[in-house]
């Protein structure tokens, strides 16, 4: 092992035990409103919570952290689902409340693939499922895939085939790569993560898809890394480790790791926002999520494609 593949697998644990760190600081930060307005509604700030739980799931599956990041991700989760969730119970009531919103199953379904259950939610889940209105709700393409695989992982009916969900997606048009922006950026690390299962089944990726992004995301990484928008490049580093081959870019992960402020938080794009802690949380814990679960599984495959070399002579 060379001392810049060492040096390079350190700087991208690194990356996600701060992050890790930071997050269990500020878990006060994943908080819900008591008493949600009518208006706003009460389900935005569950998804904070279903997200956290995704890359909790990440962090054990790749199993490439340390005790100390095991634990905190333990905590995190137990705080998430017990004292903010109430065990579920919150979860029931915004389904009772919102029936036709599939941000419960969203949120509920990587917090059961923990070990996390709520018998009475399910069943909520499962009736309103069975509505054609649910079925008809019209999304973006991407999120319609999104929904497609977590009605697969919850066990029941996909409202649209992901094969048929996953053709009106950008990405599966494999357009122009010059046209990609911000929004465009989202799109396909999501089309990348649904189809893979957030990174455990790297095989989702379609041959056509996975040899587009090998040759067109080092440019994308590139950009992403001059604009110093770093939430973006976060995930495309994601993506990158879901490819059959990743590059495990030097230069973005260097970055990426620079841009990381010392206490462990990732700004959205530039240097850290300003404001008080509340308002600050809201927007740095999203790329700081980003960056514990790109860590996590860059280094997994860092670590597989180590143990895959053959010994020197």
């Amino acid at each position: 092992m060379s001392s810049g593949t060492t040096s390079g697998i350190r700087q991208i644990h690194d990356v996600g035990a701060k992050a890790l760190g930071w997050l269990y600081e500020h878990r006060e930060g994943f908080r819900l409103e008591a008493d949600p307005s009518p208006e706003a509604g009460m389900l935005d700030r569950f998804k904070p919570l279903g997200e956290l739980a995704l890359i909790g799931k990440v962090i054990f599956r790749e199993g490439v952290a340390g005790s100390q990041q095991s634990s905190l991700a333990h905590k995190l989760l137990d705080h998430a689902w017990h004292e903010l969730l109430g065990s579920g119970t919150r979860l029931l009531e915004g389904q009772r409340r919102e029936p036709l919103s599939p941000v419960p199953l969203e949120v509920y379904v990587p917090f059961r693939e923990l070990g996390y259950r709520q018998p009475d939610l399910e069943s909520a889940i499962r009736l309103n499922h069975r509505l054609a209105s649910w079925a008809a709700l019209e999304v973006l393409p991407v999120r319609r895939l999104g929904l497609s695989a977590i009605e697969r992982r919850f066990g029941v009916e996909p409202s649209v085939p992901e094969t048929a969900a996953l053709a009106h997606t950008w990405l599966a048009r494999r357009p122009e790569p010059w046209t990609v922006e911000g929004h465009i950026g989202y799109d396909i690390t999501h089309t990348v993560f649904h189809l893979t299962d957030w990174g455990e089944k790297p095989t989702g990726l379609p041959a056509d898809i996975a040899e587009y992004l090998a040759l067109w995301l080092p440019v994308w990484l590139d950009d992403w890394l001059d604009l110093k928008r770093w939430d973006l490049l976060g995930e495309l580093l994601v993506v990158d480790a879901c490819l059959p081959e990743p590059t495990l870019d030097p230069a973005a992960w260097a970055g990426f790791a620079q841009a990381q402020e010392p206490d462990g938080a990732m700004p959205v794009v530039g240097g850290m926002p300003e404001g008080d802690e509340e308002s600050v949380f809201d927007l740095v814990y999203h790329p700081t999520l980003v960056a514990a679960f790109a860590s996590a599984l860059a280094m997994s495959r860092a670590l597989s494609d180590l143990s895959a070399d053959p010994a020197p002579a």
